[in-house]
Order: C-alpha cells, then structure tokens, then sequence
C-alpha cells in the first residue's frame, strides 16, 4: 500500500479547534498567519512564496484562507482546510487585506498576528482593520513544538528516506571509488541524491504534498567541508579527504535530516582524532535531548566535551534545532534557549568540528524526545570504520 503524504480534513479540524480554544484564552478575536510553514501547518495548503500575500485567517466562526486568483485551483486540488477569499493580484486596485477584511466584516477586538509579519504588511492589515487592536501571537508556533501522532508518522518517513539520500550518495562514492571511474563532482552527486529521493516518492507515496526544498542539502568535500555550510561546487572528491553528506527531505511538509561524514580511503591519524571527538560529541548530544531536561543543557554538555578536549576552537555552532514543518525551527539546542524538552519535541543532534586545512567532521541525526529518552529517528551507520569508503 502506498505512503500517504497527504493528512485527514479531521486532522486539520483538530488543529484550528486547538487554535481557536487558545485565542479565547488569550483573549485573540481574529488571527491572522501569513508565513508559508504556519499555512501547511493550520489548512494543508503548499505554495511558492512571492510578493503576494497567502493568509490564513481564524475566528471562532470561520476559517478563511486569502489567496491570489493564480493560486485558487491550486488551493482547491489541495482541499485547503479553510474558505477561499480570493483577490486578482498584488499590489492590486482592490487591496488584498481590503478583500479579506470584507469576508471578515467589521473587526473591532484583537487581532493576533504571526510575529514574524514583516512591517510593510502590517501597515496593509492596519489600514484594512482600522478598528482592532493587532498584536503578535505565539499561539500557532507554540503548538509547534510539540509534534502530533500523525505529524511524527510523516516525520518517521522523512527520517528513513533522509537515510536513503545518503545511503545513494554513498552507492555513487563506493562504486566510482570501486571501478576507477572518474568522479562525480559535488554538484553531481548531489543531483543524483535528490533525484533518488524524489524517485523515491513518487514510487511508493500518494497525495505528495510538493513543498519549496522538497529533498536536498549540502555536498562538500576536502578542505572545503571546514566550512559549516559549504554548498556543492564543481570540485571532484579525492582519495583522502573528508566528506559531508547533510542530506534531509520534507514529507508531506514535515522535515527530517541524516547527515554524516565520510573518509575516502584509509584516514589520517588527525581524521581520525578528529572524527572521534566529533562522534562522541554528537553522542553527548543525542543523550541530552530529553524530557526534562533544557535545550541549553544538552547543548552545553555537548559542546563543553568538545572544548575539554581542547578543540573548542574548530566547534562553530550549536548542538542543534528543531525541525517540524521546517528543517530549522524552534526549540533552538543552544545555550541561550532554556525552552524545557518535552515529549513530543523533535530537535537535530549535530555538534561538529571544522579544522582549517584538514577538512570538517559533522554527524548530524533527527531526534525524538520522548519520555522514556531520545529517539534516533535517522539510523545510518556512524563508526569510523563504517564511513570509511574505498
């Protein structure tokens, strides 16, 4: 039986229920979400981001969802969970915000709003609005952070596939590595990884729900693999240098990501030094991600292991973020996020090293927190002698 990215209208009937119980506790007439992740997350609708306001509004009534003319097919074959209110364009001679003000009529409380609106659109819901009263609200990005039975089902499978990516990049690596063939370069190699990915849906899932970033990542190899965020270039990997697989896919818009670092031939004594902190830095990490426990903790036991063994100054960043419908997405695993872990929370486990002139060392795993402890939900093999190729 095929794979079904797509959830239930009773799923997305649960979720504005949650919402709307919420807006009366705090007091929240009307709210508005006009970010791409919050849309997915409240009425299942995926779009291309531009220029033209895509929003979702809530009343303990109605839920509408304001959309150009270009998008209304689009969000009716996705049987968006809300009302269309449709406006021709943007900046338009009848204003977006002014043709969803009309199907709201005449707001005179609170309208909450997503906090990250940028101002220039608030000034359009303003003058669209002239009598409520806006403010932020966290209650959809609160929700959030707990994940859904039926999100984690989505997630589990972005966690196997994200395995897959790799497994395929390493397929590639081994045989060319094997044959004497030459190599494929870093922007090859990870074309063939998305195309195994997205192969992949549409072989064994129904109703995929097509989201900007669908399958990908970072492909960077040798010395260009110290930097944290190297994107794939045209350089051709060598026998003796490091490699970073960092490879994720969304699943029915919810994200996983399995990342690790292989050695192409037998490694260096500093490879080896160097990977093995890594590794068990990443391990320290994972451990710390449960419930009960702060965001700031786990990130301080991981990173405090890799700066008592001295290589504090080769470890650039946090031991990790959440990941939902968004690779990157609260809680932050850093110490200045004292967010309390709890069951449900799915956050990445990737401490790293990045040692100029050697390469980076990066491992990197989707973990859920649950009460009994973490939960690896990606599982490609770790050891040095397992990322070892050729």
């Amino acid at each position: 039986m095929a794979f079904n990215q797509r959830l239930s209208a009773d799923y997305y009937a649960s979720v504005q229920r949650d919402i709307r119980s919420r807006m009366a506790q705090n007091g929240v007439d009307v709210l508005l979400l006009d970010a791409n992740d919050d849309i997915i997350y409240t009425t299942g609708f995926s779009h291309y981001t531009t220029e033209r306001p895509v929003v979702f509004a809530l009343t303990q009534d109605n839920a509408y969802l304001l959309v150009p003319e270009l998008e209304r097919h689009h969000a009716s074959a996705q049987d968006a969970a809300a009302e269309l209110v449709v406006y021709f364009e943007f900046p338009g001679r009848d204003r977006p915000f002014s043709v969803l003000a009309r199907a709201l009529g005449e707001v005179r409380g609170v309208v909450g709003h997503s906090p990250g609106i940028s101002l220039a659109r608030l000034g359009q819901v303003a003058a669209a609005l002239p009598h409520a009263r806006l403010a932020p609200s966290a209650i959809v990005g609160t929700m959030r952070l707990v994940k859904r039975p039926e999100e984690l089902v989505l997630q589990r499978e972005a966690a196997r596939i994200s395995d897959a990516m790799v497994a395929s990049g390493v397929e590639l690596l081994t045989e060319t590595l094997k044959t004497g063939k030459t190599m494929p370069t870093e922007i090859e190699i990870e074309a063939h990884i998305i195309r195994h990915a997205l192969d992949t849906m549409n072989r064994e899932h129904e109703n995929l729900m097509l989201v900007q970033g669908i399958a990908g990542g970072l492909v960077y190899s040798g010395l260009r693999s110290a930097f944290p965020h190297g994107m794939p270039s045209g350089h051709r990997p060598q026998r003796g240098e490091s490699m970073i697989l960092s490879l994720g896919c969304r699943v029915g818009g919810r994200a996983a990501e399995s990342e690790r670092t292989f050695i192409l031939g037998e490694p260096s004594k500093a490879q080896e030094h160097y990977y093995n902190l890594a590794q068990k830095a990443q391990g320290i990490g994972t451990s710390g991600l449960i419930a009960g426990a702060t965001c700031a903790s786990a990130d301080d036991r991981a990173l405090g292991f890799l700066r008592d063994e001295g290589v504090g100054e080769y470890c650039l960043h946090r031991v990790g973020h959440g990941m939902g419908v968004m690779f990157h997405e609260p809680p932050w695993v850093e110490g200045g996020d004292d967010t309390v872990l709890v069951s449900g929370m799915v956050c990445s486990s990737e401490p790293a090293l990045y040692v100029p002139g050697l390469g980076g060392f990066r491992l990197a795993d989707t973990v859920l927190v649950t009460e009994d402890g973490p939960e690896s939900l990606t599982q490609y093999p770790r050891r040095l002698d397992e990322v070892i190729l050729g």
